[in-house]
């Protein structure tokens, strides 16, 4: 990423102040922070690389398909993470379900539950979402996508986390 870009998106980045991903299996705390210099991807060229990614091919609708539409997405966005610190990380924090929501740690009682396949709160989502993906919390691969970006700037990459995060 140019200098230029990487500045903009930490100055643009550093005004905002959010909670982070909570989990569903264990103790939950709300993490509040101001992202680091270490800051996700910017999206380069004329259409965004999440929907370059996702138009060269096609991906099965069950979670082997959207890992793997996630990891094109992040590899066109220089998001680091693999496959298997994307799936270990989906199925201890969701089991693998889509739909689930955690409604009892810290920040479903604040009224921001945590969501989707890596359990991400709203205000988390819209700071790392990346664009081209959906604008759904719940949506597979936005969720993922979303995680690792977020992964990647709090941790160096989704693969580094293997607890509550």
């Amino acid at each position: 990423m140019p200098p230029t870009q990487t500045r903009t998106r930490i100055a643009r980045l550093r005004r905002i102040t959010f909670s982070g991903i909570a989990t569903a299996g264990t103790a939950a705390a709300a993490l509040t922070l101001a992202p680091s210099t270490a800051q996700a991807a910017e999206p380069t060229g004329s259409a965004p690389a999440a929907q370059r990614a996702a138009d060269d091919r096609t991906y099965p609708e069950n979670l082997d398909g959207w890992i793997r539409e996630s990891l094109d997405i992040m590899k066109a966005e220089g998001i680091p993470g693999s496959y298997e610190g994307l799936h270990r990380n989906i199925i201890r924090e969701s089991g693998g379900d889509p739909n689930a929501q955690n409604n009892w740690d810290i920040n479903a009682q604040n009224g921001t539950p945590s969501k989707g396949l890596l359990q991400v709160i709203q205000p988390t989502f819209d700071a790392y979402h990346v664009e081209g993906t959906p604008e759904d919390l719940t949506d597979p691969v936005a969720n993922i996508t979303a995680a690792a970006n977020y992964a990647a700037d709090r941790y160096g990459s989704i693969d580094n986390v293997d607890s509550a995060y």
